[in-house]
């Protein structure tokens, strides 16, 4: 999508226990089950854009930021982070957003997450039982990642820093998230950029995450067992799974998941791309997986 977006969509907060605002953008649309959206780590609602704005022809959809994220809050007490903790955030939302109606049995909503988010979206849809109508889990939330990575927590944070010359500045930074991928780039990647990172009065950057709730979150990532939580789940689950183009022969849905995943409950998609961001590089893609397309 190029060209100037449509105008932004509104931000709200619902608040809960034990008084911690979670932030949400309302896409608007119309169309039932509505779409709760759930980005990665170190990211925003915002990374959802390209997605959100394909959706909203045939979904109500909103998109959250997790608590320590964007505009939510970002607690300091132990447990602030847990799974049980974040996937009542999402529950929250669902319902504060409107997107579930506590007064209609069969209200349901599609739960979307991406990287860690899809690990979020699998433990909330498994809290919601038959109130999920759909998980669908964008190149995350299978994976046991001790044992796919091979790192520890400490060695995995370690990878996540910025080159200083990306944070010198924000023209530095924008430069650098545009060259990934320059035909994807516009407006709504420059917001989503923007959100991610804070600019200090003497112009280098920081992350916007803060560091406390981003330890917590890949301490919360990295317990996570897919074929624990994942048995759990009532609702179809639907994987969409990036892989490096050119290798497509490759993508054995038997290889996805050696943790005792039982693969024969989850639908696989398989998506050529150059990067993590399935969202930015291939929405059209992520947009059928959860339209069931």
């Amino acid at each position: 999508m190029t060209g100037q977006p449509p105008p932004d969509p509104a931000g709200f907060v619902v608040v809960v226990e034990p008084g911690d605002r979670i932030h949400f953008l309302d896409w608007g649309g119309a169309g039932q089950p509505g779409v709760l959206l759930i980005h990665g780590l170190a990211a925003s609602g915002w990374v959802w854009a390209p997605v959100a704005r394909r959706l909203i022809g045939a979904r109500r959809t909103v998109a959250m930021d997790l608590r320590g994220h964007g505009l939510s809050d970002a607690p300091t007490d132990d447990g602030a982070y847990d799974l049980d903790v974040l996937a009542d955030d999402v529950i929250a939302v669902a319902e504060g957003s409107g997107l579930l109606d506590r007064a209609v049995a069969d209200s349901r909503v599609t739960l979307v997450g991406h990287g860690f988010g899809g690990i979020v979206a699998a433990a909330a849809a498994a809290a919601l039982g038959e109130r999920c109508a759909r998980l669908v889990l964008v190149d995350g939330g299978l994976e046991h990642l001790p044992t796919s990575t091979g790192l520890d927590v400490d060695e995995f944070l370690r990878g996540l820093d910025e080159p200083p010359e990306v944070m010198r500045s924000m023209a530095a930074y924008l430069a650098d998230r545009r060259a990934w991928d320059p035909v994807s780039w516009d407006a709504d990647q420059e917001r989503a950029a923007r959100a991610a990172v804070v600019e200090t009065p003497a112009g280098r950057l920081v992350p916007a995450t803060r560091p406390h709730a981003l330890v917590a979150a890949v301490r919360t990532m990295f317990a996570y067992r897919p074929e624990v939580v994942l048995a759990r789940v009532r609702a179809p689950i639907v994987a969409v799974r990036r892989i490096t183009p050119g290798d497509e022969a490759a993508a054995v849905p038997g290889s996805l998941a050696p943790w005792s995943v039982d693969m024969a409950a989850v639908t696989v998609v398989d998506v050529p791309a150059p990067g993590h961001n399935l969202l930015r590089y291939r929405p059209d893609e992520v947009t059928a997986a959860i339209l069931g397309r």
